[in-house]
């Protein structure tokens, strides 16, 4: 059959492009969404992980390059590097499986075209620079004008609202039977805003949605992701986790759960009194939040178990003097770990000038990776084991600073992964700097363990937590060192 035959017969079915040219059977879902491309201008579709979204993205932007006359395609997604190892790198992975398309079509970093007509038939790479104000980036995806358009938004879940409007604007291109305006997108449900919920959610009626997902009781679940690592993360964490309602079943988290911690659950644990048999055998720990001068503190904050004491506030102090307090404070209480924020660089000093002097801390960055594959780095995953402390019986100090520092954070999701809001957008939100709350967070920098004897050689330490087991003691008090 001739080439112009075949792309006859392809216009009319999208199925048989992909299973010409790519030799593959798609799976039920990405069959939907094929079908549903030539009768829908607007398509979008909300993925769970790992269910091959950006796949059909490819497919649909090479079906709209092979069947459409003089087309133009610009393709965006939350980022540069995003763009460029996921859509980008998936249109060249398919087009290495067709002996056709590569005949016709030159790839390059940036633009794909026909080599035929390199200037009128193409789809380039679009992005916006990071600290791009919302004029620039609604800008990424205009001056684009052609009798066949399409725009193709990848990870669409954490694109802002702004970049969609360009693309809208081009749809009323769709006059009549020899022009073809689409607008396609695909994400994670990670953001209760932007492009992607709005499709989900009050333009719904304006979109063909497609939800695909690998829930393991769904008998049209992916078939692409494992069902015994489904079955894993529902039993782990709950069918109710954000975690678990994003990457497996491919929902929205509900909008109460955007704040990670409420006022009542950190006024109970404030008011909450325990007994010294509750938290005298686990470990003592220290987590000490750096800040050489200006308006932010240094904050030391002492947990042993369910119990968090008083913190210590420390200002314009240097790391000498901040390494003494600790020395002095790991001697008359018996601490046996010290997590001490290494962000920055200012408490680097502080884990040198202990380590000189024979003792062994540890230094925490908040934006390394974190053990934990829910999130997205070190931070977040010490303030949700924070959290989850505080909900299962964790008892603070009563302390107005401490509480308005804890419930201001929000949390969202990028790519995938959960993320807690960034620390200066929650200082302009408090007034000031959440060191406290970043302090007590350093303390669960891992899992809780038991009691040792710690470097210190503490034998007798249940004794002593018996003596001072109420909590207002201040292990860090200056008048007992």
């Amino acid at each position: 059959m001739s080439a112009i035959n075949n792309i006859k017969k392809w216009m009319k079915d999208p199925v048989s492009f992909v299973e010409d040219n790519f030799k593959v059977i798609p799976d039920e879902w990405q069959r939907d969404v094929l079908i549903a491309f030539n009768n829908n201008q607007r398509l979008a579709m909300l993925a769970s992980k790992g269910v091959g979204k950006t796949t059909i993205l490819a497919w649909l932007c090479w079906y709209f390059l092979v069947t459409r006359s003089h087309p133009k395609i610009a393709a965006t997604s939350i980022s540069a590097d995003n763009l460029s190892d996921g859509l980008w790198s998936e249109m060249s992975k398919w087009q290495q499986k067709s002996e056709f398309i590569k005949n016709q079509f030159e790839w390059t970093k940036t633009r794909i075209f026909l080599k035929q007509y390199p200037e009128t038939w193409w789809m380039s790479a679009r992005t916006w620079a990071k600290g791009s104000n919302s004029e620039q980036q609604a800008n990424t995806l205009a001056g684009l004008h052609a009798d066949n358009i399409m725009f193709v938004l990848d990870e669409s879940g954490g694109i802002p609202s702004g970049v969609m409007a360009a693309a809208e604007a081009a749809l009323a291109n769709d006059m009549g039977d020899n022009t073809d305006a689409k607008l396609v997108q695909a994400g994670n449900p990670t953001h209760l805003e932007g492009p992607l919920y709005s499709a989900w959610g009050k333009e719904r009626k304006l979109w063909h949605v497609t939800e695909i997902n690998s829930d393991p009781e769904n008998p049209k679940r992916s078939p692409r992701v494992s069902k015994e690592w489904a079955q894993q993360q529902i039993d782990k964490y709950g069918k109710d986790s954000p975690w678990v309602l994003v990457n497996v079943f491919g929902r929205f988290p509900p909008s109460s759960l955007n704040a990670l911690l409420g006022y009542e659950e950190v006024e109970a644990a404030m008011n909450r009194k325990i007994f010294a048999d509750d938290y005298i055998n686990a470990q003592k720990r220290l987590g000490v939040d750096v800040s050489r001068f200006g308006d932010d503190s240094t904050i030391i904050f002492p947990r042993q178990g369910l119990q968090a004491h008083r913190c210590v506030e420390m200002r314009n102090a240097r790391t000498n003097e901040i390494a003494s307090r600790l020395i002095a404070a790991k001697i008359k209480w018996s601490s046996e770990v010290e997590y001490i924020d290494g962000t920055g660089g200012f408490g680097s000093g502080v884990v040198d000038n202990l380590i000189q002097k024979g003792f062994h801390p540890q230094e925490i960055h908040f934006s390394s990776k974190a053990d934990d594959p829910r999130y997205f780095n070190k931070r977040a995953e010490m303030w949700f084991r924070m959290a989850e402390w505080i909900k299962r019986g964790g008892c603070l100090p009563k302390d107005e600073q401490l509480l308005r520092e804890l419930v201001a954070p929000e949390y969202y999701f990028k790519n995938g992964k959960l993320i807690l809001e960034d620390k200066d957008l929650i200082k302009e939100k408090i007034g000031f700097s959440p060191d406290r709350a970043d302090a007590l967070a350093l303390t669960f920098s891992d899992e809780e363990r038991p009691t040792g004897l710690g470097e210190l050689g503490v034998l007798n330490r249940a004794e002593d937590a018996r003596q001072r087991a109420n909590s207002e003691y201040d292990p860090l008090d200056p008048n007992r060192f």
